[in-house]
């Protein structure tokens, strides 16, 4: 019996060396004998989840990117992660290796948030070209072009609400981008701030906290999504919901409003009211497919457009209020090119380089998304010697790029002028849209009416207002700090400030 026993170990045993050993053959042959990318010791399985749920999460990837180098290993719960610290590596990787880096990871946050539809977070493949190609079709630069005067006239609006509750910045600056985009996609208009459906798209805004790195165990365990709400510590799934629910609210019930909207013309003019038109009702089936991508597209016009250009004004509004002498220098210029009896136009952007050297400041001292939208591998590939499998994500660290001291010297500090040479923009000073605006086949398609909506919102403001700290019940300025979220799409933690006509003149400028 007890030789019996033996053989069944000495058995196990060769077995198990057996498979180690062609699992490390496999391996070598797969990887070609290259070493996977350096970084810190992490725990079995668990890996680095500490690392990843700390506080300024992209500062700390930048501090391991000093340590280790400009691409670092840092797994997490069996899932393969990789920071891509420095400008060079990202653009070797996401733009120059596209075809095999462009991937998203199937998260499972994705379809509990109700994102499934929507298309940057798609898998890289067929499905995801049909769909970017249509949103192109609509937001190419000239296509950018016909919604000018949608932007124009909710900027003049958003004056108005500003001078009439300045306290209530942040939720005028939210149906600033809302009401252009929702006019724009949808073709309806937002008359008032109570109109019925904004508390639901609100909602399917929000759905972007899901993605928080780390604030959700399920996306590193899966299973997790099938626990129900009931069970203690399963509350998640209530956050879900309502994430979920509000966006297949928006996705459906505004296209049905357009469509309604179509019959008296009112919204034929929108992007959804022309895809609409287009379709082939022979083919029924086809024609439901079709009806079905114009949903996903103009879902993710909605929900990319207005939270990320959100988000910038809001860092706009504190940069200014902490930085007067920007505010000084640039209503210099707009009052020298614009003067005092009309309004800033896209038109005069050639000539104000100081307003647009402060909107590329925006966006490279509080870029909204710190890290872009995650990549991931669909094959191996390998950068600087290292081998980097499929299925890995690659983390491209956009913040520590638009902060790095030897592009941007002194780079916490807001400073237009470092854009700028002999008054005019500097061409050899690289531009933060490089950056802000994500990477390779994978870059915002929609950047371009994102740009010409903060222009025009940067200069009507500091054309009519001072800016200026928040005060205290006793009329004394607050010291406020600049500091962002810890999210996915990053917003600052407090934009509070003073919201001040400059003029009798101007405040005739706003009510016109």
């Amino acid at each position: 019996m007890q030789g019996s026993v033996s053989q069944w170990t000495v058995l196990l045993l060769t077995i198990t060396v057996f498979l180690l050993l062609r699992s490390r053959a496999k391996w070598h042959n797969r990887s070609r004998g290259r070493p996977l990318p350096p970084g810190p010791d992490s725990l079995p399985y668990v890996g680095n989840v500490s690392h990843m749920r700390r506080d300024e999460i992209w500062k700390a990837h930048r501090e391991l990117c000093e340590k280790y180098g400009e691409i670092v290993n840092v797994p997490v719960l069996g899932q393969r992660i990789m920071i891509l610290g420095s400008p060079r590596v990202i653009s070797e990787l996401l733009d120059k290796q596209s075809s095999v880096t462009s991937d998203r990871m199937q998260s499972a946050l994705v379809s509990l948030s109700g994102q499934d539809a929507n298309f940057s977070s798609q898998a890289y493949g067929p499905k995801w070209r049909r769909h970017r190609r249509m949103f192109w079709q609509h937001f190419f630069p000239a296509a950018s072009a016909k919604y000018l005067d949608v932007q124009r006239d909710t900027t003049r609006m958003f004056l108005r609400k500003l001078l009439a509750s300045p306290s209530r910045l942040s939720e005028h600056i939210r149906y600033n981008f809302r009401a252009a985009i929702v006019k724009v996609v949808y073709g309806v208009e937002e008359q008032e701030d109570s109109d019925q459906y904004v508390a639901i798209m609100e909602k399917a805004l929000s759905a972007a906290e899901a993605f928080t790195p780390g604030r959700y165990l399920v996306e590193f365990l899966p299973f997790l999504r099938h626990v129900p709400a009931w069970v203690p510590g399963a509350g998640f799934q209530n956050d879900f919901k309502g994430w979920r629910d509000a966006t297949n609210w928006v996705r459906n019930k505004m296209v049905e409003k357009t469509k309604t909207g179509m019959v008296s013309g009112e919204t034929s003019r929108s992007v959804v009211a022309q895809l609409v038109e287009r379709i082939d009702g022979g083919d029924a089936a086809a024609a439901a497919d079709e009806l079905e991508v114009i949903k996903n597209v103009a879902l993710m016009e909605y929900s990319g457009g207005a939270e990320t250009t959100y988000s910038t004004l809001q860092s706009f509004f504190m940069a200014i209020a902490l930085n007067p002498d920007v505010q000084r220098k640039a209503q210099a210029e707009l009052d020298a090119v614009v003067g005092p009896n009309r309004l800033p136009e896209h038109s005069d952007k050639p000539n104000l380089p100081y307003v647009e050297a402060i909107h590329k400041e925006v966006l490279r001292w509080a870029p909204v998304l710190p890290f872009s939208i995650p990549h991931m591998t669909s094959g191996d590939t390998e950068y600087g010697g290292y081998f980097i499998p499929a299925g890995t994500i690659l983390l491209p660290n956009s913040w520590a790029c638009l902060h790095d001291p030897e592009t941007y010297p002194d780079p916490e500090r807001f400073m237009p002028e470092r854009f700028l040479r002999d008054g005019k923009l500097n061409p050899d000073v690289c531009d933060p849209a490089q950056f802000a605006f994500g990477y390779g086949r994978r870059t915002c398609p929609g950047r371009y009416f994102a740009d010409a909506s903060l222009f025009i919102n940067i200069a009507m403001v500091l054309h009519v207002y001072d800016i200026t700290p928040p005060l205290d019940e006793d009329g004394k300025p607050i010291k406020i700090e600049m500091r962002m979220e810890n999210r996915l799409i990053s917003h600052p933690m407090d934009c509070r400030c003073t919201i001040t006509p400059r003029s009798e003149k101007a405040r005739e400028l706003i009510m016109a």
